[in-house]
């Protein structure tokens, strides 16, 4: 695991949609959105979500909560 970017490896719960980026915009569908399926850089939920894959991958290879 690439510990430089773990935070990108956790699966978010909730549903969180972003905007296109400036200059990124598709110009067929300028107000298209997206929807986040993986933990992203900046939003709040990135680290519970990193924390809940850490965790659950130390509890499958026998390691205690203590």
């Amino acid at each position: 695991m690439d510990v430089k970017s773990a935070f990108l490896y956790g699966k978010i719960e909730e549903e969180v949609y972003v905007y296109q980026p400036p200059g990124f915009e598709d110009p067929d569908f300028p107000d298209k959105v997206y929807k986040v399926e993986k933990a992203l850089y900046g939003l709040h939920q990135t680290p519970r979500a990193w924390y809940e894959t850490l965790s659950t991958y130390l509890m499958d290879n026998g390691f205690h909560i203590g």
